[in-house]
């Protein structure tokens, strides 16, 4: 079997895609902060920082980085016209008041029901890293998770059910990885996208679990 994965680019241009118009969202510290560089230049999209910061725009340029400008992650990001700070506590407000439409997270694990891990592996050696993961996924309207389908492993991320500490439970609505987009419910995974000449087949082999089709 032949597949190409998505690069991390890539990914980032597929979760761009289905963001839409007038959405206000929240990008998780690691890969997610890719999607600012990928919203369609005609959509508006109102981008939140949890460090305090409405209508954050793209990375800055190299050489045009300014270091009192930066996201939850500590990244340079630039400010989009009408873009306003705010401090830590009403950024904080904003989320756990249900006023983000979408937020989207890294994680360690998933679960086919929408269980999220994403603060602690349960390693002794680990340093756990809660941040506003929490505060986000349950505040949010729709949580999306954007990972690397398998560890370095090659173990699935996607599971029957998480072994690791969670952040939320039921929160996940979907998962945007390299090699496939899919659906969490009550019912299970179901597939929204495959990277061509990945089979449905395939995936379900390297997750381990039935996948419903679109």
């Amino acid at each position: 079997m032949s597949y190409q994965r998505r690069s991390k680019d890539a990914l980032a241009a597929r979760v761009a895609q289905d963001i839409f118009e007038g959405a206000i969202v929240n990008l998780g510290i690691g890969m997610p902060t890719l999607v600012a560089n990928h919203i369609p230049a005609n959509r508006e999209v109102i981008l939140h920082s949890e460090n305090g910061i409405l209508g954050m725009g793209a990375a800055a340029a190299p050489g045009q980085e300014d270091y009192d400008l930066i996201n939850a992650g500590k990244q340079p990001v630039t400010l989009r016209k009408g873009g306003s700070f705010f401090h830590h506590a009403d950024s904080f407000a904003m989320m756990r008041g249900g006023h983000l439409d979408i937020c989207v997270l890294g994680a360690f694990q998933v679960s086919a029901t929408g269980d999220l891990a994403n603060w602690h592996t349960g390693e002794k050696d680990a340093i756990p890293a809660v941040g506003g993961a929490m505060d986000l996924a349950v505040g949010a309207k729709q949580t999306w998770v954007m990972m690397d389908l398998l560890t370095k492993q090659g173990q699935s991320k996607l599971v029957q059910s998480c072994s690791y500490p969670l952040t939320a439970i039921g929160c996940v609505k979907r998962v945007y990885s390299d090699l496939a987009t899919l659906a969490c419910s009550a019912q299970g995974l179901q597939l929204i996208d495959l990277v061509d000449g990945l089979t449905r087949a395939e995936l379900e082999r390297l997750i381990g679990l039935p996948i419903s089709a679109p």
